[in-house]
């Protein structure tokens, strides 16, 4: 097992090794390759290098890649409105934003991704989902699968295996999209499931659906086999070898510029700040001492930052001056629960002494931080 998995890591390492001009030069018509990364942000970022940088007039290409557990969102939603924020954050699961449209989507190991590449007058989406399910097809023939109107792939008439979205360039375009093998569907449905209450948004909302596995329908079936049976497809389809070129998203000497846009894609401001414009408008319900005491909260939050906030706090229940400053503090700044805990810290310094006074402001500002 160990000689097996050191000649598994010697043949990666010699096909990273290949010259530049053996990836350039590859017959035209058709290219297959696959990512050695399992990081979220470097496999979208190999997607726009790859819309960027190849000439689609003359090879269209199939990439294939998977990411350990992340959430992905589309370019024009909201992350408070589309997941469970604070579980990401307990979980350690990454956030990612993604430069096409669309839907939410869980990412783990058990759940693949496939972008197909073309120039925008040949893009056709219905023609990849299509491809993919005959795919499946040859490989497990008894499959009850098919493609909605909607660009789904069903299983058995009822459970979304695969979504999708589609970036369209000027001349380049791009159609991605899942396909769930073996996810772990318990995380997957409590992390795309926001306890966010009275946000309103123009954002694009996901559209909820049931879910399954190719896997509970047939256990025989493995990651690998289903990557390589579309890869054998689509090299019939566009009558090219079957064979998958092996790339590492972060080499530079490959992918000049890669680095960069990996960062960009890892920036607050682009998986937050990029949020379209919302308003928060709720109520904390604040168990203090023996009572419940309403607390109406109201913002409004554009790039993902705080440009009017409005705290509705009983009066004489903390300080003009310090309610004041704490408006003023978050007015501003990012909506952001380590901005927010940073600011209420600093604030709470120059507090009065007082017990009872530091109890209520603590408490107003763990329900505050809750809200991000």
């Amino acid at each position: 097992m160990v000689l097996q998995s050191f000649k598994n890591c010697l043949w990666l390492s010699t096909a990273l090794r290949t010259p530049k001009a053996c990836f350039w030069s590859t017959a035209s018509g058709g290219l297959i390759i696959q990512s050695v990364s399992n990081d979220v942000y470097q496999n979208l970022a190999m997607e726009d290098w790859i819309h960027d940088h190849m000439d689609l007039e003359k090879q269209q290409i199939l990439f294939l890649w998977r990411n350990s557990p992340a959430v992905v969102i589309g370019r024009h939603q909201n992350p408070w409105q589309e997941c469970n924020l604070r579980l990401l954050r307990q979980k350690n699961i990454k956030l990612a934003r993604r430069r096409s449209g669309g839907g939410t989507v869980y990412h783990d190991l058990g759940n693949i991704n496939l972008t197909f590449f073309t120039t925008r007058k040949k893009y056709e989406r219905m023609g990849n989902l299509k491809l993919i399910v005959k795919a499946l097809k040859a490989l497990r023939p008894q499959l009850d699968v098919h493609v909605t109107d909607r660009y789904d792939i069903l299983l058995d008439r009822q459970y979304k295996i695969s979504g999708t979205a589609a970036k369209l360039g000027r001349t380049s375009a791009y159609h991605h999209c899942t396909l769930l093998c073996n996810a772990d569907k318990s995380v997957l449905s409590s992390v795309l499931k926001s306890p966010f209450k009275g946000l309103k948004s123009n954002a694009t909302p996901s559209v909820p659906a049931s879910v399954k596995n190719l896997f509970e329908e047939d256990p025989s079936l493995t990651s690998e086999m289903l990557l390589d049976a579309i890869a054998k497809e689509y090299a019939v389809q566009h009558q090219i070898d079957h064979h998958i070129t092996v790339i590492n998203p972060s080499d530079e000497t490959l992918l000049p510029g890669i680095s960069n846009k990996t960062k960009e894609l890892q920036t607050w401001e682009w998986v937050y700040g990029k949020t379209p414009k919302f308003s928060v408008s709720t109520c904390l319900n604040m168990a203090y001492k023996d009572s419940v005491l309403d607390v109406q909260v109201n913002m409004d939050v554009k790039h993902g930052r705080i440009e009017v906030c409005n705290i509705d706090l009983p009066e004489q229940w903390l300080p003009p001056g310090l309610y004041s400053e704490l408006v003023r503090s978050l007015t501003g700044s990012k909506f952001c629960p380590n901005e927010t805990t940073a600011l209420v810290t600093t604030l709470l310094r120059v507090c009065p002494q007082d017990d009872e006074l530091h109890s209520r402001w603590s408490l107003l500002c763990e329900n505050m931080i809750r809200l991000m």
